[in-house]
């Protein structure tokens, strides 16, 4: 199993950071668009690194179109020489219409036509083809030679989707190179909904398994004492339950039985009592999101919970230090999926 780790939102301390967790074995450096710009931490870390692939987990989709993130997913992978995966992520109707000011509709559909122009742009960039891509959301039929960009060496970036719902979903395993399962998820929701519906749809596409990527980002707490542990996880109920206050997640709370908690959770989010949401988020809710523990014990029940289903791990933890993170990827990178499937 693969690990990756989350680079955080100071930039001035992503080389460092970058270098340290190189050295501790992560196969994989991100960055989420959060509160900062998703691309700019991955160029410094690219020039820090030479090993650890670089993706966006996740850039959010449609705030953009398809030529613009065709040249920074291009520029990102040339430079690390083939080492960038562009993540993408729909982001949910308020962000795109209020925030980003941006269309919204038909979100599956669309962020599946997205990676098809993608795609598109860079059969004219890589193998010369025409570009007359025309879709229903998206239009690309120029190119001239002045803006076909020459470093191409490297070849196209991989493109992997965030899903939730089975639309999502099947739309990822239709036309990308991988799925990232929301944080918001659980090995129940996982087992019963999300791998089910890739393995089908990669089999009606005629698509192989094992070039197709399954990516869980992990909400982890990891600690040496209690008192650490314990401050990590009154954030975590936090995290988890501003996650339940949004309607397009309520699928992964019904297939346990907990549909009422997200009810719950917005009436505290309507009053504007945030900081009350955690106390609705009780052990079994917590653990069923959360892997909490030392990093060994983080490390062997991410193995034990994901081990035959996934095949990379974003590590969301920003407080492991480089040992910790160390110590899990030792846990987790002799983890074989097929081995643990058969």
């Amino acid at each position: 199993m693969k690990v990756s780790a989350v680079l955080g939102e100071d930039f001035k301390a992503i080389p460092k950071r970058a270098a340290e967790l190189e050295a501790a074995g992560v196969g994989a450096l991100y960055s989420s668009e959060v509160a900062r710009e998703p691309f700019l931490p991955l160029m410094l870390a690219a020039e820090h690194t030479t090993r650890p692939d670089l993706m966006t987990s996740i850039a959010v989709a449609f705030s953009r179109n398809p030529m613009t993130l065709a040249a920074v997913a291009h520029e990102l992978n040339a430079y690390s020489d083939g080492r960038f995966v562009l993540g993408l992520g729909s982001q949910v109707k308020s962000h795109i219409l209020w925030r980003f000011n941006m269309p919204w509709s038909s979100p599956a559909a669309r962020m599946k036509e997205m990676i098809q122009a993608l795609h598109a742009i860079w059969d004219c960039w890589y193998d010369g083809k025409d570009l007359d891509f025309r879709g229903q959301f998206y239009t690309h039929t120029l190119m001239t030679p002045r803006f076909m960009p020459g470093n191409t060496e490297a070849g196209r970036p991989r493109v992997v989707v965030a899903a939730v719902g089975p639309l999502m979903t099947k739309a990822a395993a239709q036309v990308s190179d991988g799925v990232i399962c929301h944080g918001f998820t659980t090995e129940k929701y996982m087992r019963e909904v999300t791998i089910p519906q890739v393995e089908a749809t990669l089999a009606e596409e005629g698509r192989s398994r094992d070039k197709f990527e399954i990516v869980y980002p992990a909400f982890t707490v990891v600690g040496e004492d209690e008192k650490d542990i314990a401050e990590q996880t009154r954030k975590m109920r936090q995290l988890v339950a501003f996650y339940a206050s949004t309607p397009a997640y309520r699928g992964v709370l019904e297939i346990h039985g907990w549909g009422d908690l997200q009810t719950e959770v917005q009436k505290l989010v309507k009053a504007d009592r945030w900081s009350e949401t955690g106390d609705l988020i009780d052990d079994q809710v917590l653990n069923a999101f959360v892997t909490i523990g030392d990093a060994a014990s983080v490390g062997e029940q991410l193995a034990s919970r994901f081990g035959d289903i996934v095949d990379r791990v974003n590590l969301s933890s920003r407080t492991a230090s480089t040992d910790e993170m160390a110590t899990i990827v030792d846990r987790l990178k002799t983890v074989d999926r097929t081995a643990r499937r058969a």
